[in-house]
């Protein structure tokens, strides 16, 4: 039987680029996986694989998701309870921290102990928002990040806030951009990426097929 990989539709994310991105690294791995897309709490509970993509502010982001009836408290059944793998993308990676401090302070989801603020590198010449292709490091192998361990790779960003774990063991892989980046957090079966990986050619095929082959 296939399993089911859901990604959430709030209003926000490149909803079909990930879709088909998902159903490519699906595919290159021949993996059976039904990839959908849905904004019904319902199809959530039933999913295998949960992906929370997001693009924008964090305070729009928060209020969208929550302002479908139901939609977080089956996503912390799925994910906190039974233990389902999920996968944030940019905003939806930012999402799993306690809160954001984009036009002022928003609660997150409070998954990964964290807080996420603006950048600030210490090099005038990098701009604010952070856009292109920036190398991304793991820091110790993890079965989700097989695609990375001991090889570096390139990913596409396009963020202006980024992620400051609590706990440092949180973050999972770094990027450099006039200050350390937390690229990838993650724990216990959720990960997230500050970067897209739809948008990152074969380096984010490959991290999406080794999340579609995730067991935790």
């Amino acid at each position: 039987m296939a399993e089911r990989a859901t990604i959430i539709d709030y209003g926000s994310g490149n909803l079909r680029s990930v879709e088909k991105a998902l159903q490519r690294a699906a595919a290159e791995r021949g993996l059976a996986v039904t990839v959908t897309v849905t904004d019904e709490p319902s199809a959530v509970a039933g999913a295998d694989r949960i992906v929370l993509p997001g693009v924008g502010a964090f305070a729009a982001c928060a209020e969208a998701l929550a302002a479908i009836p139901g939609m977080i408290s089956a996503l912390e059944h799925v994910v906190l309870v039974e233990k389902r793998p999920f996968l944030g993308i940019c905003v939806g990676m930012q999402l799993m921290a306690e809160k954001g401090l984009e036009f002022g302070e928003t609660p997150g989801l409070g998954w990964v102990p964290g807080h996420v603020r603006r950048l600030a590198p210490e090099d005038p010449s990098l701009r604010v928002p952070h856009t292109g292709w920036n190398t991304v490091r793991a820091r110790s192998p993890h079965p989700a990040l097989a695609a990375l361990d001991h090889h570096p790779k390139d990913f596409y960003f396009v963020h202006s806030y980024h992620f400051v774990a609590e706990n440092d063991a949180h973050v999972l892989g770094v990027a450099d951009y006039g200050e350390r980046i937390a690229a990838i957090v993650g724990r216990d079966n959720m990960i997230g990426v500050q970067f897209h990986p739809e948008k990152s050619q074969s380096a984010g095929l490959a991290l999406l097929g080794d999340f579609l082959e995730w067991r935790p």
